[in-house]
């Protein structure tokens, strides 16, 4: 199992159900949107370009993608290429409403994840491990790729682990005991 897959994998066991899937479809890309929107206005000069705190994340977690798969890293460098202007946009309004804009995107975009753990009944991937936080835009795409029907050899090995893991997680939630 490539690295990809087992990251995949454990983030599928939190993410079964479809309407939990389809939730994130709105909230993560919300909350990377926030996240570069806050990220956008810290920067430097370097030779007459402005080095963001922005594009720094962007471009570590595109590199961090693109050592887990050369496909989805560059659709996901494509993506963020097409963000970063409408997130440096918001970056350079007036401070109040460059806040009150990418809180309240922040904040939407975490609803809607927590609405779809409900449905879910599972807390989030990352509640257990911080590379959930990471994992999640990438998991996003793969589950566009899927829905659009490629890559269904990768889909159907993360589900078949993912859901060995999931049975794992919930006889280890029967069997701990209760305080």
């Amino acid at each position: 199992m490539t690295k990809l897959e087992q990251l995949l994998s454990q983030y599928a066991a939190y993410h079964l159900d479809h309407k939990n899937i389809l939730t994130h479809f709105v909230g993560i890309p919300l909350i990377v949107f926030a996240i570069v929107c806050l990220t956008a206005r810290a920067g430097l000069m370097l030779s007459g370009i402005e080095l963001t705190l922005a594009l720094v994340i962007l471009i570590a977690s595109s590199v961090y993608y693109l050592s887990l798969d050369r496909i989805f890293g560059l659709v996901m460098l494509i993506i963020y290429a097409i963000a970063y202007p409408f997130a440096y946009k918001i970056a350079q309004l007036d401070t109040s409403l460059w806040l009150s804009l990418s809180v309240g995107i922040f904040v939407v975009g975490w609803i809607f994840q927590f609405v779809g753990h409900f449905y879910e009944k599972k807390k989030p991937a990352f509640m257990d491990d911080v590379i959930g936080l990471a994992i999640g835009p990438l998991f996003v795409l793969a589950e566009m790729v899927f829905m659009l029907g490629f890559r269904k050899d990768l889909e159907q090995r993360l589900l078949e682990h993912a859901r060995v893991l999931r049975a794992e997680m919930d006889s280890k939630a029967i069997s701990a005991p209760s305080h």
